[in-house]
């Protein structure tokens, strides 16, 4: 079994704690040892009883005290990176930690480390103004957490998704071929239509225009984002609740491919 010896775990106090002690147990028996040939029986007990417990109990106490203290640090340290990433309202991550880990991406697979693959998809909630008019901007808070839910629910475990504007949302599918990448499209649209979201016990039916970009071959977020955005115009200029999608490959963009669900 392998032991926990991140900096937040306990399995490094411990570890630290017991070697450190350890050294200086051993470091105080051989600096003794030279006075141990001159000792009498008693003398020498005693001198390698104190050799022993001193530094158990002062060294393995300082080792202790220290480890703690930093584990306590690197969990705070932490706790701030994920509060750092993290958008407050809705949980998932924000508009920088967002484009920062897709460009991580994209710069592993032009050194070919990851599959040169995957998709852009950017989700905005249709007529969102008129929620926060009509219902109040707390219960527009909470459409918006229900929506960050409803795509969560829909990806797989190496999406991510991000929260990058008011009521703007953008998923990045690692490795996903341009048919995965549509039904996942295609499965965040139809489950936010799906789902009730009546507050206060007034009923207020959600849905979200999708535009979206597949790719194969060298490419960045921003050329990306580009092009999501555009068929999410489209989408939302063709009726909303809708998918706009287009396939890029490795020499340029072609033509875009409309999905239409009415």
């Amino acid at each position: 079994m392998r032991i926990d010896l991140s900096p937040t775990s306990w399995g490094r106090v411990v570890a630290v704690t017991v070697a450190g002690t350890a050294v200086c147990i051993a470091a105080a028996f051989f600096v003794d040892s030279f006075n141990f040939p001159y000792l009498s029986p008693d003398a020498l007990w005693r001198a390698q009883l104190t050799d022993l417990l001193l530094p158990l109990v002062l060294a393995g106490s300082f080792f202790f005290f220290l480890m703690f203290k930093m584990r306590e640090l690197a969990i705070a340290k932490k706790e701030l990176t994920i509060v750092a990433a993290t958008d407050s309202l809705t949980a998932v991550f924000n508009r920088g930690a967002f484009s920062m880990l897709v460009e991580a991406y994209l710069e592993q697979a032009r050194s070919h480390s990851v599959v040169d693959a995957g998709a852009l998809l950017i989700v905005d909630a249709d007529h969102f103004k008129t929620i926060n008019d009509r219902l109040g901007h707390d219960c527009g808070d909470q459409a918006l957490k229900l929506i960050a839910r409803t795509i969560q629910g829909q990806l797989r475990g190496a999406d991510i998704v991000g929260r990058i504007g008011g009521e703007e949302f953008a998923v990045f599918l690692p490795g996903a071929d341009p048919s995965q990448s549509r039904l996942v499209a295609e499965g965040i649209r139809r489950r936010i239509r799906e789902t009730e979201f009546s507050p206060d016990g007034q009923p207020c039916p959600l849905s979200v225009s999708i535009g979206g970009v597949a790719f194969s071959g060298p490419t960045t977020y921003a050329e990306m984002f580009l092009v999501a955005d555009r068929h999410l115009y489209k989408a939302k200029s063709n009726g909303r609740d809708q998918v706009s999608f287009e396939t890029a490959g490795s020499n340029g963009l072609p033509g875009g491919q409309m999905m239409t669900v009415h």
